[in-house]
């Protein structure tokens, strides 16, 4: 096993992100739009940018897995589930219980 090493660390959390971000981000400048306006008749440097994030993706599943545990990746999927369930209850909090007039 390899020393912990804050450049190490910030290397790898620099991958994830560009990995995570190149796949799908707000901005339009991601795979997912990319290749959703012209699907499925997909280029060829379409599908090879496609099976490099795959392969990205494989990696660091892999290292999580092998750094945090199934155990640490059921609690981190929880997590996120469990935030994305309190931030659609705010969500409804916030919408008008009254209808909109029109007109």
């Amino acid at each position: 096993m390899e020393k912990f090493t804050p450049l190490g660390f910030l290397l790898r959390l620099l991958a994830a992100i560009v990995l995570v971000l190149c796949t799908f981000n707000p901005t339009g400048y991601s795979y997912v739009h990319w290749v959703a306006t012209v699907f499925p008749h997909i280029t060829p440097a379409q599908a090879i940018v496609g099976i490099v994030l795959l392969v990205g993706w494989i990696v660091y599943l892999t290292a999580t897995m092998r750094s945090i545990g199934f155990i640490g990746v059921i609690l981190g999927a929880g997590n996120a589930a469990g935030g994305y369930v309190v931030t659609e209850r705010m969500l409804e909090m916030f919408k008008s219980s009254k209808p909109e007039k029109k007109g």
